[in-house]
């Protein structure tokens, strides 16, 4: 009798536990920030050089809230994991070397635990969040359609890939290749490179013979779309839609623009204003 009621007991503990299960998975995975699974990653020296990259920080910052996803900001430190023969080179030519280490940030986030690493440019504005979802792929990359004249005057869209948006998870298979390819690639080549020689045109190369993944909501304008974005048409714009496969979420906004006056602060302003609606 008394291992009869025993295994009763049992049974009940059982059924019990198994009620307590279902209803703790039937509640959201993502409780709290703190249980996330994804970490947000942006750097940038400061002072920030404009005003308006903090609206576009602010952009991302929300999005990661948004969607219960850790976020960090990180200054030169963002460099403290190259290897000790770049320490120096990086001085020069600090836009190639972080995007080398922006890589090594991101696999240490995957070591560190987290299922998801997530890059994004200083100046990439998230504008419409609720359409800015990560495809269900092991890794991704940004998608560029830049619009410019050639040499004969006429204007053409360059489709490529970019890494102002890079997206990992764990046991991805491209991460490791990507960084022991762009380090070998930076030892090889001592002379003067293009500051995009590891990025979008290393990334480009690759996807034009194995076609990564690309979130094609992630993508990046050129000063000639800009301007028709603030206008609200124009040849540059109409060009664009037409190369980009699905409409974009987020933008990369192109702080080098800035910088070689192709495009003024109050411009960069008013297309976030255009874009964000306010």
């Amino acid at each position: 009798m008394l291992v009869f009621r025993l295994i009763v007991g049992f049974i009940n503990f059982v059924k019990h536990a198994i009620l307590v299960h279902c209803f703790l998975c039937s509640l959201p995975y993502k409780i709290a920030p703190s249980m996330s699974d994804t970490l947000v990653i942006q750097s940038h020296r400061t002072p920030l050089p404009y005003t308006w990259i903090t609206r576009c920080l602010k952009s991302v910052n929300h999005w990661a809230e948004s969607n219960h996803y850790h976020y960090q900001f990180m200054g030169d430190e963002l460099f403290d994991l190259l290897p000790e023969e770049f320490v120096e080179k990086r001085v020069q030519q600090p836009v190639m070397f972080s995007d080398l280490a922006r890589l090594l940030c991101l696999r240490q986030a995957l070591q560190d635990g987290y299922q998801r690493a997530i890059w994004l440019d200083t100046d990439f504005l998230i504008f419409n969040p609720s359409a800015f979802m990560v495809p269900d792929e092991p890794y991704a990359v940004g998608r560029e359609a830049w619009v410019q004249h050639d040499k004969r005057g006429k204007l053409r869209v360059y489709k490529k890939v970019h890494n102002a948006f890079l997206m990992f998870c764990q046991d991805n298979h491209f991460l490791d290749f990507y960084i022991e390819s762009a380090t070998r690639l930076l030892s090889q080549n001592t002379g003067n490179v293009p500051p995009h020689f590891i990025g979008p045109k290393l990334l480009t190369a690759l996807h034009n013979v194995v076609s990564l993944p690309v979130m094609e909501s992630a993508g990046m304008l050129s000063p000639l779309v800009i301007k028709d974005l603030i206008q609200g048409s124009g040849i540059a714009l109409d060009q664009f839609v037409e190369a980009s496969p699905q409409p974009i979420a987020g933008a990369n906004l192109c702080i080098s623009s800035c910088q070689l006056n192709e495009v003024s602060e109050d411009e960069i302003s008013k297309l976030i204003d255009r874009l964000v609606g306010c």
